[in-house]
């Protein structure tokens, strides 16, 4: 079984050698939106795969990007410093940042979140199925696990990406390899118990 979750962020850059060149010789913009699937081998006992309220690492992440300029490491050393100078948040790619890089990137983090999460309600073995990273309202890119373990195979340790120190401090520990215990519900009522309590007399 898999879930979907829906997040949204406005960004910009330059995405520098593509054959278009609007968007490789200027800055522009986009109302990106960020999809990511999850999957499980189990329900847990709210009969869910995980609970779209323990996504706040997810959204932590995003709100990093939003309203971020997004600058490639090769770039022209003097729009490097421009941005990272007259900016409070920048975000500085090892990769040129296309929707197809960005996909990775957010997989990288998504995963590495649910890694770091120490769950408390029976859920099973959830994983990152796909991440999808939206520029317009028409294309896509998409990454899924395969993608994702090659991208990690050609990278090998390298520092993917860096965040201006506006935004470090609002990146979630859990990216940080840093566990996240999350508590257990005040009270497990198993499912059998609720429907024996429940009232199912009609009434005249």
């Amino acid at each position: 079984m898999i879930i979907r979750k829906l997040f949204k962020f406005e960004g910009s850059h330059i995405v520098r050698n593509c054959s278009s060149e609007r968007c490789s010789r200027n800055v522009h913009g986009h109302s990106y939106k960020v999809e990511v699937f999850l999957s499980s081998d189990c329900l847990d006992n709210a009969g869910m795969i995980m609970d779209f309220g323990l996504m706040q690492d997810f959204k932590a992440v995003v709100d990093a990007f939003d309203h971020s300029h997004i600058i490639w490491r090769e770039d022209n050393s003097r729009y490097r410093e421009f941005f990272m100078q007259e900016n409070e948040r920048w975000i500085l790619s090892e990769f040129n940042p296309s929707a197809e890089i960005l996909s990775l990137i957010f997989f990288y983090f998504f995963d590495r979140i649910i890694k770091n999460t120490e769950f408390s309600n029976d859920e099973g073995k959830i994983s990152v199925k796909s991440v999808r990273v939206h520029e317009t309202d028409t294309g896509y890119a998409e990454c899924n696990r395969k993608d994702f373990e090659m991208f990690l195979n050609q990278i090998g340790n390298k520092v993917i990406i860096s965040f201006s120190l506006a935004l470090r401090e609002f990146l979630p520990k859990t990216v940080l390899n840093i566990k996240r215990i999350i508590p257990p519900p005040h009270k497990l009522i198993k499912q059998d118990e609720y429907l024996n309590n429940l009232n199912l007399s009609t009434h005249g």
